[in-house]
């Protein structure tokens, strides 16, 4: 829970009151929660107001239905509206579909997306040209829901799902995904299942109260992440040599959270990413988020060059589709060095926030967890 102070004068008392951001839940999660709904029907007929969701982590979380029905070709249909809690993106309160049938075929799960989920037409996405933008973690928890809701029916049947989105074309226009080469509807995310909403301001105390519990504990070294999956590969990787009140998520907050360490007296901090968080970091950018930033390809282009790159590779990689797709023609060409100069660029921004108070030590992760560029060398 963060804490907001609204200050209110009360005659001489300042009333401080508290109040908790509430949580919503990913695409990936209705299309889970839908998806099982379905198939229930399809098995027993029976109508669910509700169902438990199995999360990434191990937890669960109840998904309210809004409706179900019977389609005339023997298959059932399922929605959930989509709820970002307090802190909504453009896909709160859609309506996110799963269309579900019987297959003769036992333990053969097909799962594809149909109207309003876009389609990928461009590289460097982690996902293959011509599939439905259904990212791995949402397939993973519709897989699990067919196993939970199938039962003992997988012996003698398969499952084809169908996962839609009414308004998909329309909301996908607010989003990055045209430029990006996803068309015809949005894309169906989530690596946890749940959205934890920030406002700026909160996620900026959060991530300073981190840093003031690290000092207070007596740690002076912390881990700073972008995320939860970031953090998940560094615990793997530091495991107990930090302290685990000094894994610190800092999501687009670079260059506050590095100012933060440095004024707080934190001795090193280590910054742990993927290439297109880190990407705009060495780009000189304070705070990542998506929607305030784009990668700039040339830059990409102008840092392969220095590295060795001939001219075939910077011009690919000057008309790259994502940071991640720049990536994939770097490994092609054997290019390893490249990404321990983007750490090093990475590195020279940061020290300049920090003023020379904090060592700052950046680790760029591929997307198995593995250490693909880091500076300064140990």
């Amino acid at each position: 829970m963060f804490q907001s102070a609204d200050d209110t004068k009360n005659g001489n008392t300042r009333i401080n009151k508290k109040r908790s951001l509430r949580t919503g839940f990913t695409t990936g999660t209705c299309a889970a929660a839908t998806t099982k709904a379905a198939l229930s029907m399809l098995i027993d007929g029976k109508k669910l107001s509700n169902v438990s969701v199995s999360l990434p982590k191990g937890k669960n979380i109840m998904i309210n239905i809004s409706w179900t029905k019977h389609n005339d070709d023997k298959s059932v249909t399922a929605a959930v509206i989509k709820d970002g809690g307090d802190d909504p993106d453009v896909t709160n309160g859609a309506e996110i579909c799963a269309k579900v049938s019987l297959l003769d075929t036992p333990g053969k799960f097909i799962i594809d997306g149909g109207r309003g989920v876009g389609r990928v037409t461009k590289p460097g996405l982690g996902l293959e040209i011509g599939r439905a933008a259904i990212n791995p973690t949402p397939l993973k928890m519709i897989n699990q829901a067919i196993d939970e809701a199938l039962g003992e029916l997988r012996e003698k049947h398969g499952v084809s799902v169908i996962i839609s989105v009414p308004e998909g074309e329309e909301i996908a226009k607010k989003t990055d995904n045209p430029r990006l080469g996803i068309i015809g509807g949005i894309s169906i995310l989530g690596t946890t299942g749940i959205v934890i909403p920030y406002s700026t301001a909160s996620f900026a105390a959060s991530i300073r109260q981190s840093i003031d519990v690290s000092r207070a504990m007596g740690s002076d070294s912390v881990i700073l992440t972008t995320g939860g999956r970031s953090e998940d590969f560094a615990r793997s990787i530091y495991g107990n040599s930090i302290a685990d009140h000094g894994y610190i998520q800092i999501g687009d907050f670079i260059g506050f959270a590095i100012k933060q360490c440095a004024l707080k007296k934190i001795k090193k901090a280590y910054v742990v990413g993927f290439i297109g968080k880190i990407t705009k970091m060495a780009m000189g950018i304070k705070q990542t988020h998506v929607k305030g930033s784009h990668v700039d390809m040339n830059f990409l282009a102008e840092m392969a060059r220095r590295c060795g790159a001939n001219s075939e590779l910077v011009n690919k990689i000057m008309v790259a589709n994502t940071a991640r797709h720049a990536g994939e023609l770097v490994d092609g060409f054997g290019l390893a060095l490249f990404y321990d100069k983007l750490c090093q660029e990475v590195h020279r921004h940061l020290s300049k926030y920090a003023e020379s108070q904090l060592e700052i030590k950046i680790i760029l992760l591929n997307f198995e967890g593995k250490i693909i560029g880091d500076y300064p060398k140990d």
